[in-house]
């Protein structure tokens, strides 16, 4: 059968048609109400029609913000009876919203009564409640008689509603607007008045880049108040119509009462969070362990803004307890901004140029209907004040045909065909008032006819000039500024920031301090806090810092903050990646982890040398040295993005493997330190820098029997000495001076006598004199003593006792830096 027949042709109320087609007919009609007549706003005065609906009828009703305030019953009656035939209870939240000042920037009705809150709390009924548009409304409302908008009749034809509202402000930046279509959804902040406002003139004057654009608005701004973490986002959405702002709580650190209890405080909250259900979320959270170190939350919020304290414990970390609450609450949200409106009624995303420009094209037609429609009312007055002069000229005459005449039509005729006057004329003079004869009335006349030939003049030009009309709308923003100075200070706060910096890792998580990592010969690692070893004098015995087996010793020990990368070399000249959090904490008595754990080690292979780096730069090296005697360079940013697997960072010759690694600038001195107490100073600049898979040049001529066991770098002669220690104990400190600079590949200098007690030397760093140092021993044991209590000798001495050992057999294995 053929779509849309009659099933009966002498029935016509029954229509057969194919239903996928119908429906397809009847879905696309009904998004197209959704989209243009419910969800999204129009672009010329930023409302959707309910809202649109609401403010004229309270206009209609004469509810401006000078007149007593009206029952909501009334005004809500009045909207759906007239404009909007619709649930009653959707009209009321409407109005609500409108009157929140957590909701919009600047509200446009002012409320009396209940009108909810931030915590969700619903409003009182609208027979309880009573509202009255605010001030800043008439903005949007001005001019609407004047002809300034086309009317359309309403839903039953009975009354005529304005399509869109005149708009003196930029009401959809002002106060932003979300929805859901069909298909497409709509999300966009509120901005600054003032700012916009800047905006707008500045686009008067000429075309604006992004860059000048972010300067006068520099993004949105919440009614909320928080703060806006970064311009990514901002500049992405000015520049597309899309982007994403992320919002962060307003908080301090305070000490509270007579205990000085430590709290995060909490004063400003991102946008469209519901403040009593975030913190009864986070108080589940602390409950079941997710969010750690708050002991206690207190909502102490009331009329002169928010406040919410959350009470730490004594070991919580402000930082990190902080960073936790933003991961896993919605004091840190996103705002995802689509710029979709209405233009024409054709939905577009729109940047944020395109939409100033729109309110300015929206401005100037206002203004040219405005002036038209003024006009228009001049030239009529002035054609009736030009009949009035004439009349009062011919008074005496006009007077008397008046009197011979039967009735009005003869008189009006009369005057026509005598004096030439118009209808409108010839009747306006019919009506006048004898006391319009006076010669007081006749000098008014004729001073309303002089004004208005002036703001005829001034009319026509304004409709004939382009420039005057962008000049008016300056003249109003401006006006605009002055009148709303309380509506123009700026309530959140924007962070500069780059956009990975704003993502909360899980560095952020992690309280950033100095802990003592060390490895042992058997791969085992752990750190462990530095505060819980005290310096002690020289010649300690030292505290237990790690239990290990029988068979294993301590390999290596340093200081690092726990923020900090670590390249971990191996002895086949393979470098990993490691961050110092990433290592398991564990107390004195713990034996580690194996690294194996951490890092993909091969079988064949061993930790070599670990070197810690706060970030990775072109202007910095690793110098890298090997235990017979080679040294290579290359740029440390070669080494910013390691994969799982490791990378060769030297390749190494049969029987070497790496045992130093340094990072330098490239302008230092280099020392090689071998086992049997010989010493070797070059420039680094005598190392050309090569890629990661040479593999190096010489740095030292060893004899038979010996090898490198340390590489430092040298900056600065007068500011740090060479600390040297062997494997029983005896240290010094030795000047730079001492050792005189030769040239790379030398066999060097005696740098500690180790014939004497027919010792090794285990270790060389390079120290200041309020350096502290950690010294471990092969079983265990750690002490921690100043660097000045370490005697200052020449190159040739044996040095002193600094560590002592409980047992015979044990030994000096690592040393560590506290600077």
């Amino acid at each position: 059968m053929a779509e849309g027949t009659a099933s009966n042709p002498d029935d016509d109320t029954v229509i057969e048609a194919y239903i996928k087609d119908e429906i397809s007919k009847n879905y696309l009609s009904y998004a197209m109400s959704v989209i243009v007549g419910r969800a999204i706003p129009d672009i010329r005065d930023g409302l959707k029609p309910v809202h649109r609906r609401i403010l004229y009828s309270m206009h209609e009703q004469g509810v401006h913000h000078s007149k007593p305030h009206r029952k909501c019953a009334r005004i809500v009656g009045d909207v759906i009876g007239k404009y909007h035939p619709h649930g009653d209870q959707a009209v009321y939240n409407a109005l609500v919203r409108m009157a929140q000042e957590f909701s919009l920037l600047c509200p446009l009705v002012d409320g009396q009564g209940n009108f909810g809150s931030i915590d969700g709390d619903s409003p009182a009924a609208y027979r309880y409640t009573e509202a009255r548009l605010s001030k800043i409304a008439d903005e949007i409302l001005t001019d609407l008689e004047k002809d300034t908008v086309p009317f359309d009749p309403n839903y039953d034809e009975t009354e005529q509603e304005p399509r869109y509202l005149p708009a003196r402000i930029p009401n959809l930046l002002v106060n932003g607007s979300s929805g859901i279509a069909v298909g497409m959804s709509t999300s966009i902040p509120p901005y600054n008045l003032g700012e916009l406002l800047d905006a707008v003139i500045e686009l008067l004057e000429g075309d604006l880049t992004l860059t000048e654009l972010l300067r006068i608005l520099p993004g949105p701004d919440f009614p909320t108040g928080g703060l806006i973490m970064g311009q990514k986002g901002i500049f992405d959405a000015y520049r597309t119509g899309r982007g994403k702002v992320i919002i962060r709580a307003k908080t301090h650190e305070e000490e509270i009462g007579k205990n000085k209890r430590r709290a995060i405080v909490v004063t400003e909250i991102p946008y469209m969070v519901n403040k009593a259900q975030e913190i009864e979320k986070i108080a589940k959270k602390i409950n079941d362990g997710i969010i750690k170190g708050i002991t206690d939350i207190r909502d102490e919020s009331n009329r002169d803004g928010i406040r919410i304290v959350f009470f730490l414990n004594r070991r919580a970390n402000y930082k990190v307890t902080l960073n936790k609450l933003f991961k896993s609450s919605r004091l840190q949200t996103s705002f995802h901004v689509i710029n979709l409106v209405l233009d024409n009624n054709v939905p577009r995303v729109m940047n944020m140029k395109a939409m100033l420009q729109n309110f300015i094209d929206h401005r100037e037609d206002i203004i040219t209907r405005r002036s038209q429609h003024d006009l228009e009312n001049a030239k009529a007055r002035l054609h009736l004040i030009e009949g009035l002069l004439v009349a009062l000229d011919n008074i005496d005459e006009i007077i008397a045909i008046i009197r011979k005449s039967p009735d009005t039509a003869t008189a009006e005729d009369s005057l026509i065909q005598k004096f030439k006057f118009s209808e409108k004329q010839a009747g306006h003079i019919l009506n006048m008032r004898l006391r319009r004869l006076t010669a007081l009335e006749l000098q008014k006349l004729q001073e309303e006819k002089a004004e208005l030939l002036i703001l005829i003049e001034e009319l026509n030009h304004i409709l004939g000039s382009k420039k005057e009309r962008l000049k008016i709308i300056r003249e109003e923003c401006l006006e605009i500024k002055e009148n709303y100075k309380s509506l123009i200070t700026r309530k959140s706060e924007i962070v500069p920031m780059a956009q990975e910096d704003i993502k909360i890792t899980e560095e952020d998580l992690i309280k950033e301090e100095d802990v003592v990592v060390i490895m042992t010969n058997e791969g085992y690692i752990k750190r462990i806090t530095l505060s819980l070893y005290e310096t002690q004098k020289r010649g300690g015995k030292g505290k237990r810092v790690m239990s290990i087996k029988e068979d294993d010793m301590i390999k290596d020990i340093f200081i690092a903050s726990t923020h900090n990368y670590l390249l971990v070399l191996t002895t086949s000249g393979r470098l990993f990646w490691l961050k110092v959090y990433e290592i398991p904490s564990g107390s004195r008595n713990a034996k580690g982890k194996p690294i194996e754990s951490l890092i993909a080690l091969s079988g064949e292979e061993d930790i070599s040398t670990i070197v810690q780096v706060d970030s990775f730069t072109e202007d910095e090296f690793l110098i890298m040295a090997t235990k017979n005697g080679l040294v290579k360079k290359t740029v440390l940013s070669k080494f910013s993005n390691i994969r799982e697997p490791g990378i060769r960072a030297i390749t190494l010759r049969e029987d070497d493997e790496v045992v130093a690694a340094k990072i330098s600038t490239g302008e230092n001195e280099i020392v090689l330190a071998t086992r049997n107490g010989m010493a070797c100073r070059f420039m680094e600049s005598d190392i050309r820098p090569t890629g990661r898979n040479s593999i190096g040049v010489r740095g030292i001529n060893l004899k038979d029997d010996d090898e490198v066991i340390g590489m430092l770098t040298v900056e600065d002669d007068d500011a740090k000495t060479l600390f040297t220690i062997t494997k029983k104990g005896y240290g010094k400190r030795t000047k730079f001076q001492d050792y005189r600079k030769i040239k790379r590949g030398g066999v060097g200098v005696r740098n500690l006598n180790t014939k004497l007690r027919e010792d090794k030397v285990i270790y060389v760093k390079s120290i200041n004199e309020d350096d502290e140092l950690l010294l471990v021993s092969k079983k265990g044991n750690m002490v921690r003593i100043e660097a000045s209590s370490v005697n200052l000798l020449g190159r040739s001495a044996a040095g002193h006792i600094v560590m002592r050992f409980r047992e015979d057999d044990d030994e000096v294995v690592g040393v560590g830096l506290v600077d």
